[in-house]
């Protein structure tokens, strides 16, 4: 799947197959051993998973906080499940077009659009998904990641708009949720500093929006629970949009 460079693969095996043992009654079993990054896939990251200036969310020093191979402050153990409002902020709809191109810096003035053209306000405790419509690019690794075209999302502005409405969390159909210039890769990731470092703002990333979008649903119950990883700095999750029938 695509995945940013920054972690470790995902890779999936079977260590046991039909018919390696088989039981006397003739019954036999296959089980599997999988190996990933908790940055890969759909995931959300924990507030230890950026720092700035050598400082974790609150203050902290990053160095020793890690001391021992866990944070147990910041880890994604203190992230509790998720039940709460969701809105989904289809920017592309919003703006009359299919999807946003390569590069595309969401502004403050499309995510205000996208508010009044649905009618659905941000409030405190929130999480909003942004869709920049990128998700459609799944199926092309190289194409998703964006190394060289570019990545579409929110900048320094956007997140500060986000970060001052007291969202739960944020977000998006991307690889690493905010705004990359093209050619830029991962270099900077100011939305990032602003949401996990300075407000204490959870990001999901890489989730798949098209399907909702299509629907035309922008609010929701919202779902989610991390995966009990002491001391890891995000987890692999599989959000869920509960709308009524």
């Amino acid at each position: 799947m695509p995945q940013s460079p920054n972690h470790p693969a995902y890779t999936h095996s079977l260590s046991r197959r039909h018919g390696d043992t088989v039981r006397t009654d003739g019954g036999s079993a296959a089980n599997d051993l999988i190996v990933l990054g908790t940055h890969v896939g759909t995931h959300i990251d924990a507030l230890a998973h950026v720092s700035q200036d050598g400082k974790l969310h609150g203050g902290l020093d990053a160095v020793t906080e890690q001391v021992g191979g866990r944070f147990m402050t910041g880890g994604i153990q203190d992230v509790a499940p998720m039940v709460c409002r969701g809105v989904l902020l289809d920017v592309p709809a919003a703006l009359g077009i299919e999807a946003c191109p390569p590069a595309y810096e969401i502004s403050v003035a499309d995510l205000e659009k996208a508010v009044g053209t649905q009618r659905t306000p941000v409030a405190a405790g929130d999480v909003v998904l942004i869709r920049s419509g990128w998700g459609q690019r799944w199926d092309d690794r190289e194409a998703y990641i964006g190394g060289e075209s570019g990545v579409p999302g929110v900048g320094t502005a956007g997140a500060q708009w986000l970060a001052a409405r007291g969202v739960r969390a944020v977000g998006a159909d991307t690889i690493a949720f905010e705004h990359l210039p093209a050619n830029a890769g991962h270099a900077r990731l100011p939305a990032h500093r602003i949401l996990l470092v300075e407000h204490g703002i959870n990001i999901i990333e890489t989730l798949s929006l098209e399907e909702l979008a299509a629907s035309g649903i922008r609010e929701f119950v919202f779902i989610l629970s991390p995966l009990h990883f002491v001391g890891a700095t995000g987890s692999p999750v599989r959000p869920l949009a509960v709308v009524g029938a």
